[in-house]
């Protein structure tokens, strides 16, 4: 095996806003993206410049530097970058000096035949999160993972890789912070002290460049917006998204899943999405019906409608091999299909017998796509589904051999899911208008968070995933993407009705919310279990709809920093060691200023760890001390979430869809405390585009306890709230009243107590 590293410096040049190093092996091009931000490109292959599929920005920053005999000096306002000059080596610093992250000085870049590895310095009490959908504990440090999107059902806590792709972490030490995206799609590689004695962590790919994007904020939000502004963020929702999500492989008939619809109204139970997994379909080929199960999609859909849902539907990639089959002979006569070299379309099995993968590497091939969703959107569908996106086949892979366009399958298995929900996204917001789609993806890559919505997988019901699930959903946040889902109960097997009962108290606070099982297995709706834990569940998804405020104003924040919904104590408390303990790592904030301590089905009582600071029990306003671990009670109806000391949570009154009047009420809850607090509430029509036209209602609530007082700003935007009156509900206030409705929700108002 041919072995090499990148050696000494011979030649440093600068190219407009581009530094330029080379080596006998290889040539190094520095960009400075922004103040906190600089591209590291170590490439054997400068005449190749790909472009990237998850960066969206130019580089921002005019490129200086010092040059002396021994290293190069590139200055930011926020980052030192030193560059030694024999052997070529980075090092990355504060603009004090302080050591943030830097190459191993004994073999920094090597290539082991078309591999490329980065060896990185190890700091002794370094703690690394992110890489999105991985297993494993919140703190990476002592473990490797490898990027290769796979269809992975009946995974384990343990199983690596899994469906999505996200080679971003941030690094944490000595006090500081930084972040290291390698935006490279091929099979990559990330090991943090895993099996080196602690001498050094290392990542790479299998091809391509060393690229790599590091990160100096010196917050961990700070980091999050700046991958965020690198990659993109999300837009906003549609509002019925957020509801309650009810699925399952598969309601065999259109009968079938209006009779669950009905059933959710008839018991009073707040839900929102039906789903129709692969079975609505003519022998499994997409962008058709079930002529005799789904006979009149229109009318079916028009029923769901009339009782306030919307109807998802699912689509995978690969085109049924049949003459007659409008997609395949349009594709085959188009050229549009994943070929062997020799040209010859790629045939691989899955739902619908042999099959051809679209290239949706191919911009006219994505259009094509996204048009052919009128057979579902035509008759009433807003939200679209797409599996088996890995690509999945039977027996997992594709040959290595397989092209899209002029790459093959290594370079690209990675960024196929997320190029198959660019094209979703992008033909059904142009099919649907001004109307936002709902797209939902189970295969990612960085930046994916602009077009789809994920999930984690196949999940099994056990008490292990529901705590999985809870990471994964945290460390996806992390990671860019902030509107994600489980399946609530687990995917495969069959949860007991506790189980169920505690894993629909943690969905009330999971941003999607999609109770989803396989087919043979158990049915899963909310009355399944009896008229007791029905209670429960029901108790829970009004829970839920009681927050939507909160929620849609916490997915605001998230369109405009990148911040996620769900978010690991270590974005809010990064430097506290008690929140990597294994106890307490799954522990999240929801928004702002909700914790939340899931805990398994079995137990009644909990261990938990307060941060610093002062917090209430949501149910009980008892308080509590932070900086401390606590024993609580935990019973099935009463999940341990606390309110930060001068929380500001905005609700409304139960409503059994989104799209029901309710009684024109904004509930602002506010929590006492000793330091002034603010929250940024937003609301739009949920359905459109024309908040980007203005059409919006925000506003400043703020919370200051040394005047006693809490002020309502004027509001922001043209929309009309639709709520007319507002409503101050104070918690833990020795001294103060429950003050009725004060005023009409378009006034500005400030409240003494």
């Amino acid at each position: 095996m041919e072995f090499k590293i990148l050696g000494n410096t011979q030649n440093v040049t600068q190219q407009a806003n581009k530094l330029i190093i080379s080596s006998a092996e290889a040539e190094a091009h520095i960009t400075i993206y922004s103040d906190s931000i600089i591209r590291i490109n170590v490439t054997r292959q400068p005449q190749n410049n790909e472009p990237s599929f998850a960066v969206i920005q130019e580089p921002q920053s005019k490129l200086t530097y010092q040059d002396d005999d021994n290293e190069l000096v590139v200055t930011t306002a926020a980052l030192t970058l030193l560059v030694s000059k024999n052997p070529l080596r980075f090092a990355f610093y504060t603009p004090d000096g302080q050591l943030l992250s830097r190459d191993d000085e004994r073999f920094g870049v090597t290539w082991q035949n078309s591999q490329v590895i980065n060896y990185r310095e190890l700091q002794g009490d370094e703690k690394f999160i992110g890489l999105g959908e991985k297993v494993g504990n919140l703190n990476r440090r002592a473990s490797s993972f490898v990027n290769w999107n796979t269809d992975a059902p009946d995974h384990t806590p343990l199983t690596d890789p899994l469906y999505e792709t996200f080679p971003f972490f941030i690094g944490i030490h000595s006090g500081l912070t930084y972040g290291l995206f390698l935006d490279n799609t091929h099979k990559s590689y990330f090991d943090f002290g895993a099996s080196c004695d602690d001498q050094f962590m290392w990542l790479g790919a299998d091809d391509g460049d060393l690229n790599y994007y590091f990160f100096g904020a010196q917050t961990v939000a700070g980091i999050i917006e700046d991958y965020t502004w690198l990659t993109g963020r999300m837009e906003m929702p549609p509002l019925w998204s957020l509801g309650y999500q009810q699925c399952r492989w598969s309601y065999m008939s259109a009968q079938e899943v209006l009779d669950v619809a009905s059933k959710f109204r008839e018991n009073n139970i707040p839900a929102d999405v039906m789903y129709c997994d692969i079975d609505y379909m003519e022998g499994f080929k997409i962008f058709t019906w079930n002529k005799e199960t789904f006979a009149e999609p229109k009318q079916f859909i028009d029923k769901l409608k009339a009782m306030n849902f919307k109807l998802v539907t699912i689509v995978d990639p690969g085109i049924k091999v049949e003459k007659g089959y409008q997609q395949y002979d349009e594709g085959v006569e188009r050229g549009y299909f994943a070929t062997y070299p020799n040209g010859e379309n790629y045939i691989g099995e899955v739902w619908p017998g042999r099959c051809h993968f679209p290239d949706f590497f191919r911009e006219d091939v994505r259009e094509w796509w996204g048009a052919a969703f009128t057979a579902l959107t035509e008759p009433g569908v807003e939200g679209f589904w797409n599996d088996m996106n890995e690509p999945a086949v039977w027996n997992q892979n594709m040959p290595w051999i397989v092209k899209f366009g002029d790459k093959f399958m290594p370079e690209v298995r990675n960024v196929y899911g997320m190029m198959m929900a660019k094209a979703t996204y992008d033909g059904t917001r142009k099919i649907l208008g001004n109307k936002r789609p709902f797209v939902l993806t189970r295969a990612a890559y960085s930046g994916t968070q602009r077009y789809s919505a994920v999930w984690t997988g196949d999940n099994t019901a056990t008490d292990e995933h529901l705590l999985l699930g809870a990471r994964l959903v945290n460390s996806l946040g992390v990671s860019g993407m902030a509107n994600v889902g489980v399946d609530i109960g687990g995917f495969s097997g069959n949860p007991t009705p506790e189980m169920m009962v505690r894993w629909n108290s943690l969905g009330t606070y999971t941003p999607m919310y999609r109770n989803h099982s396989i087919k043979d297995s158990e049915f899963r709706e909310p009355w399944q279990y009896g008229a007791d834990n029905l209670e429960l569940i029901k108790k829970s998804i009004e829970e839920r709809y009681k927050l939507l405020p909160y929620l849609y104003s916490s997915f605001y924040q998230t369109s405009q920093t990148g911040l996620p919904v769900c978010r690991t104590l270590a974005i809010d408390y990064t430097h506290d060691h008690n929140i990597y303990h294994e106890d307490y790592q799954n522990q999240f904030l929801f928004g702002d200023a909700l914790l939340v301590a899931p805990v398994i089905s079995t137990e009644i009582t909990a261990k938990v760890y307060l941060p610093q600071g002062n917090w209430y029990r949501l149910s009980t306003d008892e308080a509590f001390d932070g900086g401390q671990e606590y024993v609580v009670d935990a019973p099935l109806n009463d999940l341990p979430v606390f309110a930060k000391a001068g929380a500001i949570i905005t609700q409304q009154s139960v409503k059994q869809s989104t799209q029901d009047k309710g009684d024109g009420i904004l509930e602002i809850h506010i929590w006492n405390g000793t330091e002034a607090t603010s929250f940024v509430y937003y609301e739009d029509d949920g359905d459109t585009y024309d908040y980007a036209e203005g059409a919006y209602h925000k506003r400043l609530i703020i919370f200051d306890p040394t005047k006693k007082v809490m002020i309502l700003d004027a509001a922001e935007g043209s929309y009309t709230s639709q709520y007319d009156k507002v409503q101050v509900v104070l918690h833990a206030f020795a001294d103060a009243k429950l003050l009725s409705p004060v005023g009409n929700s378009n006034d500005e108002i400030v409240i003494y107590y």
